[in-house]
């Protein structure tokens, strides 16, 4: 026996070596890479898709998810302490979590999402001999005499950052893909002609705003012609070609210059200032440019009238009849949709460019308006009485009301048909077309009739015939007459209570969870399933199992909805979301989880665990537990979720996600041996997570130093040099005759031992942590094996390859036992 464990630490220590390339990867630079270096998402999941630090660690660079959706990623710069993306570079153009970045042996970087090069730094034999990130948040490209070949600070985004030079040339533009308005309009900042100006990007630009009309500018000196503007301290300056400084823009009154500052150009047009250390939010509004909400393009939308004084929208009297407030016209220079005319918008309007553009002529009103009228891209005309200025625009955004009662004569084109406006003409227009309107809403209310009848007439003969064989629907009808049953929904009902999905909480190898409503004001999380190989039979019965299961510790399922191809899961609301959220704090200055709040949830979960393991008709092993599948209600009570999602799912499917995903960390030796998977194997895994829950960390961390980098490790070697107060959380404050701390460590270190019979079954865990059986000294002796299993499984689950012949699903075992297995 002694020979032969010897030879399989051996062969696990070889195993080690092997993959040990692959580890490389995992781990965050600091400060440079060098070329040859190429990986995607997934080889940096560990550290949230980063693979890039500044040497002060305040930027990272990598991949983080977009906003909208989890499953697709951005290739950016961060500021860590508040996440504040400072730049990117394929912010229109998201990618996989297997598309990869490359700095290839030429110097060039790039990034590739199968044949097509979704963005590069166009640097390729050009010198280069390293990237390195910045504590400044600048990301640069160095020549082999560290000259810079490439630099972010040259090609900002939407954000600019203290000292960086935004000179004549670059761009500042907003980012289109969190745009709400109806145009999808984006917005950009430029030095032009000597001033910075910010421009709505219609076809034909049209200028809202520039320094050298801004009134709480400082300092300003006649004459000077804007070259470069740099954020410095608490106010944006602007210099000349010489650096000069001709102008100040002062945005706060703090004045810590070792404050790190941002201007962002938001997807609404104005530009706002905030301060990174101050978590990125915003200062006083005052500042925000511009400072009038209704000078930005669309703050209404289009054609309607911002109103400052009531804060208010509404539509001009002439396009009121029209629900969207448009004129109807698809495109200006396509008369396909009938003739065109100019209308009579209202007296006293302004327009945000009329300020910025200079005058297409010099003429009278009528002149002005035969000179729209023969141009077909002019949608809309300005005119001023007094100087005889006339302005035509070929987009349209917001009209704002006059601040001084004055304001300009507005017209614009709208069809004939659709305005009821008041030029001379319009009222005999409308006559001229009445019995065409009355002809076309007969003829449409005939059509509609008939689709109806054919509609009823189809329901009806589908109605007589039989939908399913009589024994699945005395199947169904059993199911759903059980009381206690979950409710079942019907998919619209769902859609409806989630606003058509449209608030994505999270995502995992089973599916998307959505918020949503019920119509009695309950919140619930909805979960659509992916990859269900059941019909709708099995699904049902598996479902009333998982229903079947109450428990204070278990997220409590509530209804589930199997309807055609669509299956999914209703469940209770947690308001807290998940641990790792709490307990995994980027942020030093975030809400911290105090100690007896951590040994609740630590209990909580053991007593959900033990419940399942113990307590069902059924014997369930979740084959998933980590912090992300425990959940937090309103009070930070712990409820286990996810288990029994495995029965849901064909084999491959679940054997897909367990082996892709990895859930690295979590799962038992016995993963990557020949013994089967049972509930000593969740025991496993909550004893990793209840160190992680003790100690603030994840139980991998390859930015700590050897030692403490493989938690698990280190807190048996500071068990047995008995300095216990050193694997709980440094940030944590404790008394220090609080006898839970030494409990839960020993808990966790037996929960973690190396053979399976050695870890007690949750019944007993629970009876540990609550003071009701005493808690031995765990042995150390098996755990030499421990950092083997650790770099085995991360580099395994960084291929991509198979976890061995003990499949969570595997057949001797499922006739035993109900499994789970990872989101």
């Amino acid at each position: 026996m002694e020979a032969w464990g010897f030879f399989h630490f051996l062969g696990m220590f070889l195993v080690l070596l092997i993959l040990s390339e692959s580890c490389v990867a995992s781990v965050r630079n600091i400060g440079k890479i060098s070329p040859e270096f190429e990986g995607s998402q997934m080889n940096w999941i560990d550290n949230d898709g980063l693979f890039l630090l500044s040497n002060s660690s305040s930027f990272a660079f990598g991949f983080i998810t977009t906003p909208k959706d989890v499953t697709w990623f951005l290739l950016s710069i961060i500021h860590m302490s508040s996440l504040k993306v400072v730049w990117c570079a394929n912010r229109a153009s998201p990618v996989r979590n297997s598309d990869d970045f490359v700095f290839d042996d030429s110097g060039n970087a790039y990034l590739q999402s199968g044949a097509t090069t979704v963005w590069s730094s166009d640097t390729a034999g050009k010198g280069v001999s390293a990237m390195e990130l910045l504590d400044s948040g600048n990301l640069v490209l160095r020549g082999n005499d560290s000259s810079i070949i490439w630099q972010s600070f040259s090609h900002p985004t939407d954000t600019l950052l203290s000292n960086q030079d935004f000179t004549e040339g670059m761009r500042l533009e907003s980012n289109p893909s969190s745009n709400l308005n109806s145009n999808n309009l984006t917005y950009f900042l430029e030095i032009k002609s000597g001033d910075m100006i910010l421009f709505a990007g219609f076809q034909t630009p049209q200028p809202y705003w520039s320094m050298s009309k801004e009134t709480r500018k400082t300092m300003d000196r006649d004459g000077g012609v804007v070259a470069l503007a740099s954020l410095n301290a608490n106010s944006w300056r602007f210099y000349d070609k010489n650096k000069v400084l001709l102008w100040q823009f002062i945005f706060s009154e703090n004045t810590d210059t070792n404050a790190t500052w941002v201007a962002v150009l938001k997807d609404d047009g104005s530009i706002t200032f905030s301060s990174l250390q101050n978590r990125g939010s915003s200062v006083d509004s005052q500042t925000e440019i511009p400072k009038d909400h209704c000078s930005t393009p669309e703050p209404c939308g289009p054609y309607s009238i911002c109103s400052n004084s009531i804060n208010q929208c509404k539509c001009p009297p002439v396009l009121a009849i029209n629900p969207t407030c448009e004129p109807g016209i698809v495109s200006p220079c396509d008369r396909s949709g009938g003739p065109l005319e100019l209308v009579k918008a209202g007296d006293g309007l302004n327009y945000f460019a009329l300020g910025f553009v200079s005058p297409v002529s010099k003429t009278d009103l009528e002149g002005c308006k035969a000179s729209c009228t023969s141009n077909c891209s002019c949608l809309a005309l300005f005119f001023d009485n007094s100087s005889g200025n006339c302005f035509q625009f070929d987009r349209i955004g917001s009209f704002q009301t006059s601040n001084n009662g004055g304001g300009f004569v507005s017209y614009i084109k709208v069809l004939s048909t659709g305005g009821g406006g008041n030029t001379a003409g319009g009222g005999r227009s409308s006559q001229k077309h009445f019995p065409y309107v009355v002809i076309i809403a007969i003829g449409t209310v005939l059509v509609i009739a008939g689709l109806l009848f054919a509609g009823y007439r189809y329901y009806r003969r589908k109605r007589t015939l039989p939908e399913s064989p009589k024994d699945t629907s005395e199947e169904d009808n059993f199911l759903e007459s059980l009381s206690g049953m979950p409710i079942r929904f019907s998919y619209r009902d769902l859609q409806t209570a989630t606003n058509n999905f449209s608030v994505k909480l999270g995502q995992g190898g089973f599916g998307s969870v959505y918020q949503g409503v019920l119509p009695d004001g309950t919140r619930v999380a909805v979960k659509k399933l992916e990859g269900i190989g059941q019909g709708k039979k099995e699904f049902r019965a598996e479902v009333s199992i998982i229903g079947s299961i109450h428990h204070l510790h278990l997220v409590r399922l509530k209804g589930f909805c199997a309807e055609g191809t669509h299956r999914l899961l209703t469940y209770e609301y947690m308001a807290n979301g998940s641990l790792d959220k709490w307990i995994f704090k980027k942020n030093k200055d975030e809400f911290m989880l105090d100690w007896n709040t951590r040994f609740n949830i630590a209990l909580g979960t053991a007593k959900g665990l033990a419940y399942l393991h113990e307590d069902c008709d059924v014997k369930i092993v979740h084959c998933d537990i980590k912090p992300e599948n425990v959940l937090l209600d309103d009070n930070f009570l712990a409820k286990v979720s996810d288990f029994g999602l495995a029965k849901l799912m064909t084999r491959e499917q679940s054997h897909v996600f367990t082996t892709l995903r990895g859930t690295r960390g979590y799962l038992a030796p016995e993963w990557i041996t020949n013994y089967a998977i049972s509930e000593k194997s969740d025991v496993y895994s909550y004893g990793v997570v209840l160190l992680e829950i003790i100690g603030g960390r994840k139980s991998y961390d390859p930015n700590e130093t050897s030692e403490k980098s493989h938690y698990p490790s280190y807190a048996f070697k500071m068990m047995e040099e008995g300095k216990l107060r050193s694997i709980l959380d440094s940030k944590l404050e404790i008394d220090e005759r609080d006898e839970r701390v030494a409990i839960a460590v020993k808990v966790a270190l037996w929960c973690i031992q190396d053979d399976m019979h050695l870890r007690p079954p949750m019944t007993k865990v629970v009876q540990m942590l609550e003071g009701l059986s005493a808690v031995p000294t765990p042995p150390t002796a098996s755990q030499v094996g421990s950092r083997l299993y650790s770099s085995f499984l991360k580099s395994t689950s960084d291929e991509g390859t198979s976890s061995g012949p003990s499949d969570c699903n595997s057949d001797a075992y499922l006739s035993a036992v109900r499994l789970s297995g990872p989101r």
